[in-house]
């Protein structure tokens, strides 16, 4: 029987809330530059910000950080009480659990509409007629996404090959892909053809932030099982293929280095 894609994709989007926990302590964050971007490019009124995709606050504790006022949109109820408790005791951060499709107009326009690493999972027939509903005329969108690679390229092709020996090939966005497929980072990618072709939007922009940084054994494990291509995989699977993993890396001193790429587009509703 032939997959159904669109089932699958919803498996996908929803399985990040069976390792909120784990998602909130693996994955990384973004570059202080990049926030300094997007306000700066978003002006005055991107202090009053939608976020779309929230998530446990990887974006949102950056922004909030500086000033800016955010309601934040987390379809997933893990997810959002992981939120909930790091903006405890924020009163410029709202909370809503909800996805940005189907939430209840409320008349209230934004000055910026920022997602990292969600606006795939928004439903590509509405998402952006809704961020045009839902921005003030001139308001700022900032789209941004993290790659993540195993900087050391003969460690890189032993994890490869780990990989194919439990799996039918390597899932859509991998640390030991030097191109992801599910990667917005190429040229012409579906992210800039779409911003490019709407007509209520101007200014397009790309930018992207180089960093590395280190992690032990544990840590991969950690943010290999907050990717969704890993979390919906059987138990079985997942655990033999990280328990391989890990003797990969002990191997070669028990961690690695991942160089790290953050695509960020940018756009403005036209006035």
């Amino acid at each position: 029987m032939t997959e159904n894609p669109i089932s699958h994709y919803r498996e996908r989007r929803g399985a990040f809330g069976d390792a909120a926990e784990q998602y909130d302590a693996a994955r990384p964050g973004y570059p202080d530059e990049l926030v300094t971007d997007v306000l700066e490019f978003a002006g005055p009124q991107g202090v009053d910000a939608l976020e779309v995709g929230a998530g446990t606050g990887k974006a949102t504790l950056a922004f909030a950080a500086r000033g800016a006022t955010l309601t934040c949109l987390e379809p997933d109820a893990r997810m959002a009480a992981v939120l909930a408790r790091h903006c405890a005791g924020m009163p410029h951060v709202t909370v809503e659990t909800t996805d940005f499709e189907s939430r209840r107009p409320s008349g209230r326009r934004f000055g910026l509409l920022l997602s990292g690493q969600a606006w795939h999972w928004v439903d590509p027939e509405v998402r952006w007629r809704r961020a045009q509903e839902l921005l003030l005329p001139g308001g700022a969108i900032a789209l941004f996404w993290n790659d993540w690679l195993v900087a050391d390229e003969a460690l890189r092709h032993e994890l490869r090959a780990v990989h194919h020996r439990h799996l039918h090939g390597l899932p859509p966005h991998s640390i030991v892909d030097v191109q992801p497929r599910e990667s917005v980072m190429v040229p012409n990618s579906w992210v800039w053809e779409e911003l490019q072709a709407q007509e209520g939007f101007t200014d397009p922009e790309h930018r992207l932030y180089l960093s590395r940084h280190t992690r032990t054994t544990a840590g991969i494990i950690d943010l290999l099982s907050s990717l969704s291509s890993y979390l919906i995989l059987t138990e079985e699977t997942r655990r033999a293929l990280f328990s391989d993993v890990s003797r990969t890396i002990d191997a070669h001193g028990g961690g690695l280095e991942l160089d790290t790429r953050t695509g960020l587009f940018l756009a403005r509703t036209t006035a």
